[in-house]
């Protein structure tokens, strides 16, 4: 087969796949007059994208927050500002940044509600941290380094930029799969939880 039509072929495939999941979730936004009854195109746009994030094709103005972080671990020395694949997510939903300012447009629509996590971190798990097994008591057998905007759709939990936890690391911004929180995997159980968190 020639390899610009088998191209084709998986592009057209992974995007029909990652629409399908998306399509009723809570990032389907295809319900709104603002999103102009599209559901991609908030987040990512086929032409004149925003070339200094490497997730494909990015749409959505970037928020330059400045966050208060978690202050709770013994050795909190290497924790940085949230990483790229953070502050994606964070472009919303730190309520700097409106929903619908995407493209060339000056959005009004913020999120609110639960959805709304401010830019004060402090109160929820350290984003923009090195994972190196803090305190040594526990494991972490299933996660790996990707880079950044990599492994995107992954069932397992990826890290980024230098082993670093980002918001992308436990939750999957397409799947409507394990919502409530549209997670990487259920955490019936704890089952999140202990994928990282694995007593020794």
């Amino acid at each position: 087969m020639n390899t610009k039509i088998a191209s084709a072929i998986t592009i057209i495939v992974a995007v029909t796949l990652s629409t399908a999941d998306i399509t009723g979730s809570g990032h389907d936004f295809s319900q709104y007059s603002w999103a102009e009854s599209e559901i991609c195109k908030p987040c990512h746009t086929p032409h004149n994208a925003n070339e200094t994030v490497a997730t494909p094709l990015w749409n959505h103005q970037l928020t330059t927050a400045t966050y208060t972080l978690y202050a709770g671990l013994s050795d909190s020395s290497d924790i940085q500002q949230p990483g790229i694949m953070s502050r994606l997510c964070l472009s919303c939903h730190d309520g700097t940044v409106a929903v619908d300012s995407y493209a060339t447009n000056i959005g009004s629509h913020y999120i609110t509600g639960d959805a709304l996590i401010s830019t004060d971190l402090s109160n929820d798990h350290p984003i923009g941290i090195k994972w190196e097994h803090q305190g040594g008591n526990v494991s972490c057998f299933n996660c790996h380094d990707v880079a950044p905007g990599g492994d995107l759709f992954s069932s397992e939990l990826p890290f980024y930029e230098d082993a670093r936890i980002e918001c992308m690391t436990c939750h999957e911004p397409h799947n409507k799969e394990n919502i409530p929180g549209m997670l990487r995997i259920s955490n019936t159980g704890s089952a999140l939880c202990l994928y990282c968190h694995n007593p020794q």
